[in-house]
């Protein structure tokens, strides 16, 4: 019998660490932990046991992301969860991003999302799921955080749409959209002043609402009332306001606001 798996990127940290946890709960007889940091995932796999298979990878360099589809090839797994978690975050103008930070950017939130999710969906069975993390970023343009935002967009909006193509297979596919969680990626600190997170929440809260969603089959996951609100008031009022609006609130952080 083929074994159970599940393979969570990003794994070293934040959600993708309390992603691994909660699936330690899920029958499973294994779950792949990709990141980049070799040390960070060998002192994964000896706090949380020899179900967490290490495989250290850079998502944003092509061959070795794709070596994880021969892997695949070469074992054969039935695959029960996907969790695309891995992601790159930066607060800045459009100007302070090199072009191989923005390269790198758009391969990780990106291209790697979509590549993961086409290699491992011919390992899926009914009753598989697929979480992509998105973020409530997604719900908006936001000046400064432009280029994570937009990326976030990408996630959510290719989420939703597979999980309408994978209709009828059993597979679903949700996009997990929280605000500000306190992880590692969360930038504490701008321009020397310390950056105030309204509604922000614990990464274990996010990753067992995401699952519960995921197993209900919805396509979009949001964790707090707080969230849900910024997502009906994305709705509601128009982008320019939005978007000024946030661009009052980040000026104080960001020194090249007009």
């Amino acid at each position: 019998m083929n074994k159970r798996i599940a393979i969570i990127t990003g794994a070293s940290g934040g959600i993708g660490k309390e992603f691994l946890k909660v699936m330690l709960q899920e029958e499973l007889d294994e779950i792949w932990a990709i990141a980049r940091s070799q040390e960070k995932l060998i002192a994964l796999n000896k706090a949380l046991g020899d179900k967490v298979i290490v495989i250290p990878k850079d998502l944003s360099k092509s061959a070795e992301l794709l070596s994880i589809g021969e892997l695949l090839k070469n074992q054969k797994p039935v695959i029960a969860y996907l969790v695309n978690n891995a992601g790159l975050a930066r607060m800045g103008s459009y100007e302070d991003f090199t072009v191989e930070e923005i390269e790198s950017t758009i391969n990780v939130n990106c291209s790697a999302l979509a590549i993961l999710c086409t290699l491992c969906i011919p390992y899926m069975v009914k009753g598989s799921r697929i979480l992509n993390i998105s973020s409530a970023s997604s719900f908006q343009p936001l000046p400064y955080l432009n280029l994570y935002a937009a990326t976030k967009v990408f996630e959510r909006a290719y989420s939703r749409s597979l999980n309408v193509e994978l209709k009828g297979t059993g597979i679903t596919s949700t996009a997990v959209c929280p605000s500000w969680v306190d992880t590692g990626l969360l930038i504490k600190e701008f321009n020397g002043k310390r950056i105030k997170f309204p509604g922000i929440v614990a990464p274990d809260r996010v990753a067992k609402k995401a699952l519960k969603d995921a197993k209900r089959g919805r396509d979009m996951s949001v964790c707090t009332l707080y969230v849900k609100c910024l997502h009906i008031l994305a709705k509601l009022y128009p982008q320019r306001m939005v978007m000024n609006t946030w661009v009052h609130k980040v000026k104080k952080y960001v020194e090249k606001v007009h």
